[in-house]
């Protein structure tokens, strides 16, 4: 079989563990020369390495995300080491879990600059390159909770919204430039911010134990599941798959 991505280059934010790093090693199992942009440097120059290590062609720069200066400066280090960029893979996010009385303006503008900031910023870094490559493929990632609120989550559930709804305009305005945009979004996965998210939720009363977690998506995703579905809407195989919400949740928006 093809490798999906060969001959491609792909950038992840928020690439160095976790569902992004599931990501970067699937990418370059599939033929993608890879570059890492995260604010963990050792994890993600770590893994960079490992890339390379196997065969593959990979490059990490770090960055904090959400200061325009840093992801510019990431973003041309990884044009020059890579070249052009065909994907992006928009990962980068975090959490915040409070009571919603309890929120300050701070949380909110810290939150509302890790999610969506940052989606904005290496966007608008990494699409000119794909025009000149004659087109790309975005993935962004937001989640269930975009259209299914969790209680003390109303920050984080409205910083997914805006993910979404992100995804969709990209699609729109560049569609006949060649350029997709879709939005991936998971469910519960297992991974550090997944684990931390029923940490905290759990120390407030909310149920999502493992039988409520069962219950609603018949098991915890893993990493891997997230980088499949990016896979496939960052590949050709995705080519009528345009502006559209990929949720890998197993059947928990199903309900």
């Amino acid at each position: 079989m093809a490798q999906r991505l060969a001959g491609k280059v792909a950038i992840i934010s928020g690439g160095a563990s976790g569902c992004g790093a599931a990501a970067a090693r699937l990418f370059a199992a599939e033929g993608a020369a890879v570059g890492i942009i995260d604010r963990n440097g050792d994890l993600g120059a770590a893994l960079a390495a490992e890339l390379v290590a196997n065969g593959h062609k990979a490059a990490f720069a770090v960055a904090d995300v959400s200061r325009k200066a840093q992801v510019d400066g990431a973003v041309a280090a990884l044009q020059s080491a890579l070249g052009d960029a065909h994907v992006l893979f928009n990962h980068a996010g975090t959490i915040v879990i409070k009571p919603f009385l309890e929120t300050e303006e701070e949380d909110w503008d810290f939150l509302f600059d890790v999610n969506v900031k940052s989606m904005y910023l290496v966007t608008r870094a990494v699409l000119p390159q794909m025009l000149r490559a004659g087109g790309g493929a975005i993935v962004c990632t937001s989640s269930i909770s975009a259209v299914y609120a969790t209680p003390n989550e109303v920050l984080y559930d409205a910083t997914k919204g805006a993910c979404h709804m992100f995804a969709r305009a990209i699609a729109v305005e560049f569609r006949d430039r060649g350029i997709r945009c879709n939005a991936v979004c998971p469910g519960f996965i297992d991974t550090p911010h997944g684990q931390r998210e029923v940490r905290e939720l759990t120390a407030m009363g909310v149920d999502v134990s493992d039988a409520a977690i069962k219950a609603a998506q018949g098991r915890f995703g893993q990493p891997e599941d997230i980088a499949r579905a990016a896979l496939y809407l960052a590949s050709d195989e995705a080519s009528f798959v345009n502006g559209a919400q990929l949720f890998v949740d197993g059947g928990f928006s199903a309900v």
